[in-house]
């Protein structure tokens, strides 16, 4: 079944509504005949909202006027719960960019969290494309997938998530050399540069997204260690918003800073060997045991516990059930 959220138009019963009070705090509720929305001032009935256009006015039962928006993807993704932490917008932005994830491509992703990049890949493949995601975790893989089904409407036909490691479970999922774009977020992502590279065409290209500079070190020294990529490049997306109102213009108080690396390095084709930069001599030179420092136990993982797991889950399952029941409840209504 494909993706058939409709991200315009009348309010349908099924969709997700951003609501914005009166002092600008965000609600995102799914419409459901007979539903209402509660406050702690007042309500908003659900059918005021279906059939309302989008960017649509309605005044609670005090009332309190609430602006209704059909949130972006952009809001969802930071609203959506959460299983393992998401990669924000602004460096899933850069990892279409940078990835160059076209319409129609063949996409590896691992691994998949809670379903934010998901997303975004999916959005960027169209579909004509195709992502297979991996995922160690069962619990993370239940997550994304309500995540993705809230959202979407439905699962894509175009999006396969598998549960397992990818060094064993990628040479099974795709064919060799048929990969356009494969894209890590994960700890280690230099176990998995040797089956990355089978997988990838020719000219096809890795992104890593890490978080420390030793991940970051590791991992591009460990792509040209390989010789079957070109030199990795490397950056950090930092987004500074700002305050104009009348004269009052400057930057705002807070921003999103630093919150990963993302790596990009291009295959190469068999039997090719990479020309040797000209370089100037500088303090690059590491050894067996500076290497051997940076070990996955010293990169300071971040664990969830199981118990927060089950309730994200839960969650996010039944956000994704009661979008679908819903829609499926709702009586057809013309485009």
């Amino acid at each position: 079944m494909s993706a058939e959220r409709r991200q315009s138009g009348p309010f349908r019963a099924g969709d997700r509504v951003q609501l914005t009070g009166p002092k600008g705090r965000l609600n995102t509720i799914t419409l459901e005949p007979g539903k209402i929305f509660h406050t702690h001032r007042g309500m908003v009935d659900h059918d005021l909202l279906i059939g309302l256009p989008d960017a649509s006015v309605v005044t609670a039962t005090n009332g309190d006027e609430y602006l209704a928006l059909r949130p972006l993807l952009n809001d969802f993704v930071m609203s959506m719960p959460r299983g393992a932490a998401i990669i924000y917008p602004k460096d899933a932005a850069q990892i279409l960019s940078l990835g160059d994830i076209f319409p129609g491509a063949t996409v590896v992703e691992a691994g998949v969290g809670s379903g934010a990049l998901s997303l975004w890949l999916l959005r960027g493949i169209g579909p004509g494309g195709s992502l297979t995601s991996f995922e160690r975790r069962e619990e993370f893989a239940t997550v994304a997938r309500a995540n993705v089904v809230s959202f979407l409407g439905s699962e894509p036909a175009n999006w396969t998530v598998t549960v397992g490691d990818l060094v064993e479970s990628l040479p099974t999922a795709v064919e060799t050399g048929s990969v356009d774009r494969v894209v890590l977020d994960m700890l280690a992502p230099w176990e998995c540069l040797d089956v990355v590279a089978d997988a990838l065409t020719p000219g096809g290209v890795l992104l890593c997204y890490v978080a420390t500079v030793t991940q970051l070190s590791r991992v591009a020294e460990a792509i040209r260690a390989t010789g079957l990529f070109t030199d990795p490049d490397s950056s950090e997306t930092m987004i500074r918003g700002w305050h104009v109102e009348g004269l009052a213009v400057r930057p705002d108080h807070r921003m999103v800073a630093h919150t990963g690396f993302l790596l990009t390095a291009r295959r190469l084709a068999p039997d090719t060997i990479l020309p040797q930069l000209k370089r100037r001599l500088s303090k690059s030179d590491y050894t067996d045991e500076d290497v051997e420092a940076w070990t996955p136990g010293a990169l300071g993982e971040r664990t969830v516990t199981d118990k927060r797991l089950r309730k994200t889950a839960r969650a996010a399952q039944t956000t994704a059930d009661h979008a679908v029941a819903a829609a499926e409840n709702s009586p057809p209504q013309s485009p």
